[in-house]
């Protein structure tokens, strides 16, 4: 019997709802019969917010929460009496000023940590004397699970590289089961992210205006969840100053099978966005065999190679500092030559999908992690 049987392990992260990247892995380790047959699992749901528009929300009722939260923790922790704490704190912003405290607290209960992050920014904030106070003491003693190795450069300046740790992220093979649809007619683009001006929903919207404007014909599918970044109103009247009523369709959020649909329908994948550090749904149109064109932002070059799978926006270096804005006419030269050109289209996503089977399937994440655990249970300050 492996050793670790017996070793107990508290795991804090986000479970949907929402449903959004760091919560959809926290449900599949959730699930994972390898990962709870390994150690002893307890689980707590960090999210304290139960909808996609209430997570930026503040006021009384949002800080109350977290002392809620908090307190949901600090008494799992003492009845578990974990070996290790595994958690999905955030990096940067409000989110970390929460998670903060959070942090705090294990190490002041005497708790060894390993935080596995889903996301990036202490580069944007680490000049700043406050954040920068902060991160010394949330980096200190703790180890730290990334979702590729161009993130490193990210924490780099409070974390020796002996104590990180990669795990990209995975996802169940939907698309070995359902199969994917043969594409006839014009050509279809994806939009599958929640409708907001940081994923470079303007930049792609004029972009597509200039497709038009080129005689460039294409079906517009915009799936994904309003926020308070941008309104249906906004959305609405964007579409309709940029003459796109007729080829754009907005869908709303879709789950499960009816997600699973319009990729198994798209032509290509379209993620414009501001910063990222290993989008899911970039893995799933891998699946699908669907070719992508998404910002080089975080460790989205780890999945997409520009020219193989699909293309990069904003040149050949990892961007990690969350100024970076994508140009539309790269977005829009990019999607030209992919919707003119079927089997460019073809070979794409085939490269794609055999990708996706090498490196970012659930048996080989449930292996990584469940080594990762070993080695950080293992580990001494």
């Amino acid at each position: 019997m492996d050793k670790h049987n017996s070793s107990k392990i508290l795991f804090i992260m986000h479970m949907p709802p929402p449903v959004h990247g760091a919560s959809m892995v926290g449900e599949y380790i959730h699930k994972n019969r390898l990962i709870n047959e390994t150690f002893e699992c307890h689980y707590v749901n960090m999210a304290i917010a139960s909808k996609l528009e209430d997570i930026r929300k503040k006021g009384p009722d949002k800080i109350w929460a977290v002392i809620k939260k908090m307190w949901q923790i600090r008494k799992a922790v003492k009845e578990v009496k974990p070996d290790l704490v595994y958690i999905t704190p955030c990096s940067a912003g409000l989110p970390f000023y929460k998670d903060f405290f959070t942090i705090m607290m294990l190490k002041m209960m005497g708790q060894k940590v390993v935080m596995h992050f889903h996301n990036k920014g202490v580069q944007s904030r680490q000049n700043c004397w406050f954040d920068n106070f902060l991160y010394k003491r949330y980096f200190r003693d703790a180890r730290l699970i990334l979702l590729a190795k161009s993130l490193y450069d990210d924490v780099r300046r409070y974390v020796r590289r002996e104590d990180v740790f990669v795990c990209p992220n995975a996802i169940p093979d939907i698309a070995q089961e359902r199969g994917r649809k043969d594409s006839d007619g014009i050509p279809r683009i994806l939009w599958l992210t929640n409708i907001m001006k940081t994923k470079g929903i303007m930049e792609y919207l004029r972009a597509l205006k200039m497709l038009r404007e080129r005689g460039v014909r294409f079906e517009a599918d915009f799936v994904g969840g309003l926020t308070k970044e941008m309104s249906g109103e906004e959305f609405d009247k964007a579409l309709t100053s940029m003459g796109l009523n007729g080829c754009s369709v907005y869908h709303g959020p879709k789950y499960g099978d009816a997600k699973y649909e319009y990729f198994q329908n798209a032509d290509v994948f379209v993620l414009p966005s501001y910063t990222e550090a290993l989008p899911v749904s970039v893995l799933e149109a891998m699946q699908f065999g669907v070719p992508v064109v998404a910002s080089n932002v975080g460790g989205v070059s780890e999945e997409i190679e520009d020219g193989v799978n699909g293309f990069l926006i904003g040149g050949d270096t990892p961007i990690m500092l969350n100024s970076f804005r994508p140009d539309a006419v790269e977005i829009a030269d990019r999607l030209e030559r992919l919707l003119t050109d079927a089997p460019l289209r073809k070979r794409m996503g085939d490269n794609g999908r055999k990708k996706f089977e090498r490196e970012f399937v659930l048996d080989v994440f449930e292996q990584r992690l469940c080594e990762i655990l070993r080695k950080c249970l293992n580990y001494e300050n």
